[in-house]
């Protein structure tokens, strides 16, 4: 019965994929809350200055034109650093997190069409390991890159490949072997 292991990994690697997107989100949360404090601290500080026009609060001399610049370059780094990291998370949650949530469910489909199917065996099982291992070498090699997995990073471009492929002979395959039912009139 060619397609149950598709369905097995797909149900699988959904429930593992949709896990590890929460997961990955709260391991990004403390960069963010970090980026966000020191943002309040810098930009608290020009309105500190604004405040006290453009004295220094402790001596109440005037601050010169460079010491103004820097507390503005500050909180504009601030602002900058905790745009990226927030990039970063919105990156997250829509690389590996959305991939591995489409491919699990793409195994799901394509291990119920090829139950359908009537195609040689080879065939299909090439379709069907095509799938598996497309899921893997794709996202499954962004989850591994997002967690420093150094080899991750030179096979994640195999993944795409193999499911377009998979998806290329599973379309064929289907065009010539799935057959409509055929209906009597009785």
């Amino acid at each position: 019965m060619v397609g149950k292991k598709n369905i097995v990994f797909g149900f699988i690697y959904l429930v593992l994929t949709a896990s590890l997107g929460p997961y990955m989100i709260v391991k990004m949360s403390p960069d963010i809350a970090e980026a966000g404090k020191n943002k309040q601290t810098h930009v608290g500080n020009i309105q500190q200055i604004e405040d006290s026009d453009f004295e220094n609060p402790e001596t109440m001399e005037p601050l010169t034109a460079k010491q103004i610049a820097m507390a503005n370059s500050r909180g504009i780094l601030a602002l900058s650093r905790l745009d990226i990291e927030r990039g970063l998370l919105n990156d997250m949650k829509g690389g590996p997190h959305a991939h591995g949530n489409l491919e699990a469910v793409l195994n799901i489909l394509a291990g119920l069409m090829l139950l359908f199917l009537a195609a040689p065996v080879m065939i299909k099982q090439a379709i069907s390991w095509l799938f598996i291992l497309g899921a893997i070498l794709h996202s499954g090699m962004l989850y591994l890159r997002a967690f420093d997995v150094g080899f991750a990073g030179k096979l994640l471009y195999l993944g795409p490949w193999t499911v377009l492929l998979a998806l290329l002979l599973a379309g064929v395959a289907a065009a010539v072997w799935l057959k409509p039912e055929i209906v009597s009139d009785n």
